[in-house]
């Protein structure tokens, strides 16, 4: 092509690939809140299924604490945390390495997170709990200095000093586009693999890789790892298939 590199193609014969559904060409997959989106950016109008919600442009919203959690940004910073599950403890569990204070963030007055995680997470010397709240705004113009909380029982509004903001409310694969075509799904609706050690899906010559099949560690790094998995995967699927 234009940048010098070779393009390599495979001649599958016809029959080959007999009995394999025809997929969308269309359709990815990356991580999503409960509300059916993802925050990385939390601009004009924003809300989701937490009641989270943002006026301002241009702050720093992130949905991942592995990925951001350790840029200099938020280091030895006061850092919010909107969540009461498994994976808003993990985030904040990660988080008090780094911030000042974690503040965590939740509408009702207990978590649904398991008591391990809460036990770990409420036992940290720099975490803070805010219980019946929820995040109505978030304040700052290029970065975010703090959120407007609302609390869910009596309605009273009080604004908290933050340097981030974290959105911790779950995670929903992207994967509708593949319903209908007949690959299984596991009950959280990532797509079901058979064999642990394998990308193999319920249907022959279809293989699956990251996020949509990754309900565990959902990060760039290990989805790359499980792309290399798959590409292996289906270039032995095409050898066995006569297919060179």
């Amino acid at each position: 092509d234009k940048r010098g590199c070779d393009a390599m193609r495979w001649e599958v014969p016809r029959g080959a690939c007999e009995g394999v559904p025809r997929l969308p060409r269309q359709g990815r997959c990356e991580p999503l809140d409960a509300g059916g989106a993802s925050c990385s950016i939390c601009g004009e109008g924003t809300t989701d299924s937490e009641g989270t919600s943002s006026s301002s442009a241009a702050i720093v919203c992130s949905a991942c604490a592995v990925c951001d959690g350790a840029l200099p940004v938020f280091r030895d910073k006061p850092l919010a945390v909107v969540g009461g599950g498994d994976t808003a403890m993990e985030e904040a569990d990660y988080l008090t390495k780094f911030a000042s204070t974690v503040h965590i963030i939740h509408r009702r007055d207990s978590l649904r997170a398991s008591k391990t995680m809460q036990d770990r997470v409420l036992g940290a010397d720099n975490v803070q709990m805010h219980w019946n709240k929820q995040v109505v705004d978030v304040l700052g113009d290029d970065f975010i200095t703090g959120v407007m909380l609302e609390d869910t029982v009596t309605g009273e509004r009080e604004s908290l000093d933050v340097s981030g903001l974290f959105m911790a409310i779950g995670h929903a694969p992207a994967t509708k586009f593949l319903e209908g075509c007949g690959i299984d799904f596991d009950d959280s609706g990532y797509v079901a693999l058979p064999d642990g050690g394998s990308s193999r899906t319920n249907i022959e010559g279809v293989f699956a890789a990251g996020d949509v099949a990754d309900h565990v560690y959902r990060q760039a790094i290990t989805a790359a790892g499980m792309g290399c998995r798959a590409a292996i995967d289906a270039e032995r699927w095409l050898a066995e298939q006569g297919v060179h």
